[in-house]
């Protein structure tokens, strides 16, 4: 018995560091993005926008995002989130200078929001449904979804060109994962 007992811990380490969502690659470069349907897991990427990452990390070890609206989703494109204000013109009350980048805007890319100034960028930001190769080159890119993309997927939908939605889902939370025990 405490040889088969000694098995199935084994094999259940196994499987728990195989598991990407379990265990992030880089703790400190890593976002667990929590929401009513499941855990998204986030690599955030210093590499190409450091001061972005830094201040994205350090709003969420302020606790910034917790139940913060995603207040604007369109079907197709993104779902976008991180204004404290639920209509999307707020945000921390510190603007970030692009770091604008070659890295493209596919499913799962997480870029910054702003306004028609490149140096406009705050809070929000926005996770890709599709591939948006028109926003390549002009938002900054600083992360990448690695799993739970499918409670991305579930995240409720806006109406119309705006993408405005009523009674919008929420971020349960949002942490760095060497924050998370």
């Amino acid at each position: 018995m405490k040889i088969l007992l000694q098995s199935l811990f084994a094999c259940a380490v196994m499987v728990l560091l195989a598991c990407p969502a379990a265990q992030a690659q880089d703790p400190e470069n890593t976002l667990y993005l929590d929401l009513a349907d499941g855990r998204v897991v986030i690599e955030m990427r210093p590499d190409l926008a450091p001061k972005h990452v830094a201040r994205i990390k350090e709003l969420a070890r302020m606790k910034f995002y917790d139940g913060i609206v995603f207040h604007r989703v369109i079907d197709g494109f993104m779902a976008q989130t991180g204004d404290p204000t639920g209509t999307g013109r707020g945000g921390s009350g510190q603007n970030l200078p692009a770091e604008f980048s070659n890295a493209p805007f596919q499913r799962g890319t997480v870029g910054m929001a702003r306004a028609t100034d490149p140096d406009s960028a705050d809070s929000q930001f926005f996770i890709c449904f599709a591939p948006a190769p028109f926003l390549d080159g002009q938002y900054t890119v600083w992360g990448q979804v690695t799993s739970g993309m499918e409670f991305v997927d579930k995240i409720k939908k806006g109406t119309g060109q705006s993408g405005m939605v009523s009674n919008p889902d929420k971020i349960v939370r949002l942490r760095v994962a060497a924050d998370v025990k």
